[in-house]
């Protein structure tokens, strides 16, 4: 096993000691990453029929070019420590990055990001757009970044009269139109740059992160997509009354039935920001669109590896709860793809359950890069090559210290803080209406997934530290 020495100092550079990092000799047989992310998007996408009236036609071919997990779920349901998850492969549990607003570099002073790890091993990284959560860049993972190493993303046009869906005392829980045309909004810039580097040739491999932030709140995006769903023609989500009753305290207090739910049923917005988030995801489809015809256009298509992800879930109205921030398969559920030339199978679909965390040591592992010992998911090269090996690890979600999920093949294991549990089967209850915690006939289905807890809950930094850096912004970006 390797040993790494590194000095981290904010907001210099990452010194890797010479001969201290094993570094392969990148040649051109190296594979290429292109890594695509997408913010806030659940599993409202065609191929997995999430919502009936998705259309994503170009999220849908990028599926098809290779491997689609269908039970990818995130280490966290939320921007921040979901990303930091993935990008260090080190779990919120053993950080203590659980919310947005905690500065996941402090907690983590000398984690290998991803990118650093590819730069470390011979390669260019290159990125766009929003990767980090937007109050905490990390300038030294990028050896280019659009708009800047310290602003991930470009602005968008804002409409007048906010706010549109005239719900009072808000602020970018917001939906509409904005006038505006797709080449003004910062996700089309995004995908311009990105189509840039595709079509230039670079001196060594690269590692190109492409981050659309739409359908992030708010959702603004051209009138247009907003015509693709007309709304009296919108179908909800299909809900149950009374889905709160047998919710513990702990999750109730998650799902916040008398905040947004209240304000958007009591407003009768229900519909309308259905038909906001479905634009949104049109208009971000469409930019990964163009993406993919310039990668298939470019030279590097042949060599080069695809991942596509979500870096969490999003309720709308189901359990009373809006936004992520929750344990259930709502907030859970990403949508992941990995292309693999010569190791996955184009429309091969695995319905395993994995984890975001598990992108990084599966990257290392495709492109022949040392091992980073700190890392905490577990490589899916055996699932891309085979999609029906067995597979005995459920996925872990984390939700603030001690909260945790744990989804299976078959069951979601919900245990908070306080002890108090939710157990569902999803062969009979895929929408988890019903809470079998209680029910001793499944007590050791509870004991088996509860084996899979992490022995290890770091203490996360208090609300009120003068630490939490960037606390203002954590909730919008």
């Amino acid at each position: 096993m390797f040993k790494r020495m590194l000095i981290w100092v904010w907001p210099a550079i990452l010194i890797l000691s010479v001969g201290s990092f094993p570094s392969r000799v990148s040649g051109a047989d190296s594979p290429n990453v292109l890594f695509i992310a997408v913010d806030d998007l659940n599993d409202w996408i065609g191929v997995m029929e999430g919502h009936p009236q998705a259309n994503t036609p170009n999220i849908d071919r990028l599926a098809a070019m290779g491997t689609l997990f269908t039970h990818a779920y995130c280490a966290a349901p939320a921007c921040n420590p979901s990303r930091a998850a993935l990008m260090t492969g080190i779990r919120p549990s053993t950080s203590g990055v659980y919310r947005n607003a905690d500065p996941w570099r402090q907690l983590l002073p000398d984690a290998v990001t991803l990118p650093q790890h590819f730069m470390a091993s011979g390669y260019t990284a290159l990125g766009s757009g929003k990767i980090y959560h937007g109050a905490f860049p990390d300038p030294p993972s990028w050896d280019v970044y659009f708009p800047s190493k310290t602003k991930q993303k470009p602005n968008d046009p804002v409409p007048d009269g906010r706010p549109l869906n005239g719900i009072p005392r808000t602020s970018h829980f917001d939906w509409g139109p904005v006038a505006a045309s797709d080449a003004e909004m910062g996700d089309f810039q995004v995908a311009d740059w990105v189509i840039g580097q595709l079509g230039k040739t670079h001196e060594k491999p690269f590692f190109l992160a492409c981050g659309m932030y739409r359908p992030h709140l708010p959702w603004y995006v051209p009138e247009k997509y907003f015509q693709e769903y007309p709304l009296d023609e919108i179908q909800l989500p299909i809900t149950s009354e009374n889905d709160l009753a047998d919710i513990p305290a702990a999750g109730i207090k998650m799902a916040k039935p008398t905040g947004d739910h209240a304000k958007v049923t009591r407003s009768k917005q229900w519909k309308k920001a259905v038909q906001g988030y479905l634009a949104c995801i049109s208009f971000t489809d469409a930019q990964i669109g163009r993406v993919l015809d310039a990668f298939e256009s470019s030279p590097h298509r042949d060599n080069t590896i695809l991942v596509f992800w979500t870096d969490h879930g999003w309720h709308l109205g189901e359990k009373e709860h809006w936004r992520k921030f929750a344990l259930w398969e709502e907030a859970t559920h990403t949508p992941m793809v990995v292309v693999a030339p010569g190791v996955s199978s184009a429309g091969t679909r695995c319905d395993r359950p994995v984890n975001l965390i598990d992108i990084y040591p599966t990257l290392v592992d495709l492109c022949g890069l040392p091992a980073n010992d700190r890392l905490e998911g577990q490589s899916l090269t055996p699932l891309l090559k085979d999609p029906e090996q067995s597979w005995d690890r459920p996925s872990l979600t984390t939700h603030g210290r001690n909260n945790h999920s744990l989804r299976s093949d078959r069951y979601r294991y919900i245990r908070y803080e306080d002890g108090s549990e939710e157990l569902y089967d999803h062969e009979v209850d895929p929408r988890e209406w019903n809470n079998l915690a209680e029910d001793e006939g499944h007590s050791a289905v509870k004991q088996r997934l509860a084996k899979w807890l992490p022995k290890i809950n770091v203490p996360g930094i208090e609300k009120n530290s003068k630490k939490s850096a960037g606390k203002k912004n954590a909730g919008k970006n």
